[in-house]
């Protein structure tokens, strides 16, 4: 059986899955759609995309686990207060990602994990909107590690003088605005794209593209420390001053200090987000 919805109040229109549960235990009731609502840090969404966006978050949260079936178009028009057109059209993107499937006379259905496309952009900002441990954010270093590294021992090999410079003008716009982690992201992101681009391998270099969204989520979580990111400077110089040098195997091991120092940075700033544990209750 689907799940159910409770509808929401008439004066208080609704886009949210915040609390898509089973009737036995929980019911959905969407939150607030607020105007110029923000995307997971991204520009303000349309309502299509916000729609997409709650109803995406909540399946990749685990609200509806896999194999289990989506509620209706008629009770997530009801819910969400919009046309049954938004409705499908989200349904279509979202199966579009490998996240669900639709047939006939039995309704839409999330679908096992092994489907999911993981490197969507919108599935990575929706898997990584809430950190709860290092355990969440274990897989994208993972990912970086198994890139980087290598791209970056190739870009030593490879590099051009003119790369180089433009590496090293990235370096210094990171240094000049890395007690800024807002700023600081946009030109960490160019830097780690850059050494992609620099191994003049195409495929290598179109993961800077592919893997961005992972790139900017792993940043976004590191950079979450009140010192900003001028303690990661000497790391970063270290990787261009390996590849300036050609430097292979050197670049390479830079890089991966590198990022077990963003994965530690990414694990202190969970444990300061947790709440601290009450004391026992006396007795």
């Amino acid at each position: 059986m689907p799940r159910r919805l409770t509808p929401p109040r008439a004066a208080n229109k609704s886009y949210n899955m915040e609390s898509m549960k089973n009737t036995s235990s929980r019911e959905m009731a969407p939150a607030p759609f607020r105007p110029g609502e923000r995307l997971g840090g991204s520009v303000s969404g349309s309502l299509h995309a916000i729609v997409l966006h709650r109803i995406g978050q909540s399946i990749v949260r685990g609200d509806i686990a896999p194999g289990e079936l989506l509620p209706t178009a008629d009770e997530l028009s009801a819910a969400y207060g919009v046309s049954r057109t938004v409705i499908r059209e989200s349904i279509k993107v979202l199966a579009g990602k490998g996240i669900v499937e639709s047939r006939p006379r039995t309704g839409t259905r999330v679908r096992a994990h092994i489907h999911w496309n993981f490197l969507d952009p919108d599935v990575l900002s929706w898997r990584y909107a809430t950190v709860r441990s290092g355990d969440d954010a274990r897989e994208l270093f993972e990912l970086r590690r198994a890139i980087e590294p290598m791209a970056a021992s190739l870009a030593a090999t490879r590099a051009t003088a003119t790369e180089v410079a433009l590496l090293k003008s990235l370096l210094a716009e990171m240094e000049r605005v890395a007690d800024d982690a807002e700023r600081f992201a946009e030109p960490d992101l160019a830097f780690h794209q850059a050494i992609l681009r620099m191994t003049g391998n195409q495929l290598i270099g179109s993961l800077g593209a592919l893997i961005e969204t992972a790139l900017v989520m792993s940043f976004r979580l590191s950079n979450d420390d009140a010192r900003g990111q001028s303690h990661s400077m000497p790391l970063h110089r270290l990787v261009v001053e390996r590849i300036a040098a050609h430097d292979a195997d050197g670049a390479g091991k830079a890089v991966l200090r590198l990022l077990d120092a963003a994965e530690d940075d990414v694990r202190q700033a969970i444990a300061r987000r947790r709440p601290a544990a009450k004391p026992p209750r006396s007795s």
